[in-house]
């Protein structure tokens, strides 16, 4: 700038017209470099790096593109220059500084902000980001990275040194504690959740308090997002899954097979001891053929090792039609392709009440997505209710109006008849 005013007043201008002049030539000057320099930035050496990352083998750098990492280091580049040339303006040296120190300030913190996303980004890559989130400890040094930058920006435009600001947040503690009470709750949870393997993304949890039941999608800080199976999103504090209970079902699709466990009700009144007719007509099936053999074999051998009495079938052991069933459909689940022969499998009874005798089928698919599960599960029951009939057995149902009419219809006609 002393060069221009020299050169001006060589010229005949009078000193203050020389030094308006120069002043303005000077900032001029200095805001067509910032201009070409933030120009060959972005417009050359940004563009060339993007190219360079675009073409390499590595994908992960492809990421800080997309997150406008570069984008925002171009950014600084002005700053710089105007920083480097307060010294030109003695009177405003200070403030000029200070305004390009808080400008770059501002966007070293949306460049870190950047750089943060895209590092939390490139981990999601690797499958140890579903066992391990960082997302709730990215989103800490955000918040640390925000207070310490907005206290370093305070004492730059003030002028004051920053330990005298941080000395006064002391007294400022509660507040702050009360301000970021759910932060500092959710990342006490994330820890514990992390730690403990609790929770991962992709797991499917059930949460009936806050009516959660479906897939997690995202864990944050503050909360745990799950999409649910009807397409809802439900937010769900951190610490709640700490300091209330919840249902994580990872481990049925870990091992790969899902739960059929229910019951049918057998009337009790149809249960009985077979007849030599009905235990030949229980050979026949296949499934019961080598059963029914070893079985009746057994049953002879005991009853004439200890000489019972056979005129009356109380006496010794005798086959019953509801335990020729209870083995017919054990056999049907260790033959069925769908089940899953590695895990339990049993065919038990349950307390008997007013709806009969309760059955109950306790088995495993192959196979943990929802809609084959159903059908599955759906195809075996079908099957049991339509064979009960051939062991002379009758599915309990309370009786309708219907039923009541007939009856009344069947007594009605006997009457007339008579």
């Amino acid at each position: 700038m002393e060069i221009i005013e020299k050169q001006l007043l060589s010229y005949n201008f009078n000193e203050q017209a020389a030094n308006y002049i120069s002043i303005i030539l000077t900032v001029l000057f200095i805001i067509i470099l910032c201009v070409v320099a933030n120009f060959i930035a972005q417009k050359i050496i940004l563009k060339l790096v993007i190219r360079i990352i675009k073409h390499n083998k590595y994908s992960w750098d492809d990421i800080l593109v997309d997150k406008k990492v570069f984008h925002k280091l171009s950014h600084v580049i002005p700053a710089i220059i105007i920083f480097t040339s307060a010294s030109m303006f003695e009177k405003y040296e200070l403030i000029i500084e200070k305004i390009a120190i808080t400008y770059i300030l501002i966007v070293s913190i949306a460049l870190i902000n950047s750089l943060l996303n895209a590092l939390d980004e490139i981990y999601r890559t690797f499958p140890i980001s579903k066992v391990r989130p960082i997302k709730g400890y990215i989103s800490v040094v955000k918040i640390i990275m925000f207070i310490f930058m907005g206290i370093a920006i305070v004492s730059n435009l003030i002028g004051q040194n920053p330990i005298y600001i941080l000395s006064g947040l002391g007294a400022l503690s509660a507040v702050l504690m009360l301000i970021f009470k759910d932060s500092i709750l959710g990342l006490v949870a994330g820890v514990q959740l992390s730690s403990n393997d609790m929770v991962r993304v992709g797991d499917w949890i059930e949460m009936p308090k806050y009516n959660a039941n479906g897939d997690i999608i995202d864990i944050t800080l503050n909360t745990i997002k799950v999409m649910n199976f009807d397409k809802s999103v439900t937010m769900i504090p951190s610490y709640a899954l700490i300091s209330d209970s919840f249902r994580n079902w990872r481990g049925m699709e870990n091992a790969g097979g899902r739960r059929i466990k229910r019951a049918i009700y057998i009337d009790s009144s149809s249960i009985q001891f077979c007849t030599d007719d009905m235990i030949e007509s229980f050979r026949k099936i296949h499934l019961l053929t080598d059963y029914i053999t070893t079985r009746v074999e057994e049953i002879k051998h005991h009853n004439v090792e200890h000489q019972v009495d056979l005129s009356n079938k109380v006496n010794g052991r005798q086959l019953t039609n509801i335990g020729v069933f209870r083995k017919y459909i054990e056999q049907y689940l260790r033959h069925h392709k769908n089940i899953h022969q590695g895990l339990s499998l049993m065919v038990r009874q349950l307390d008997s009440g007013d709806s009969g005798l309760p059955l109950e089928i306790y088995a495993f698919t192959n196979t943990i997505v929802w809609a084959e599960f159903e059908a599955i599960q759906s195809d075996i029951f079908d099957h049991i209710f339509a064979v009960a009939p051939e062991f002379g057995l009758r599915i309990f149902q309370h009786p309708t109006g219907h039923d009541i009419t007939r009856t009344i219809e069947k007594r009605n006609y006997e009457t007339e008849r008579l």
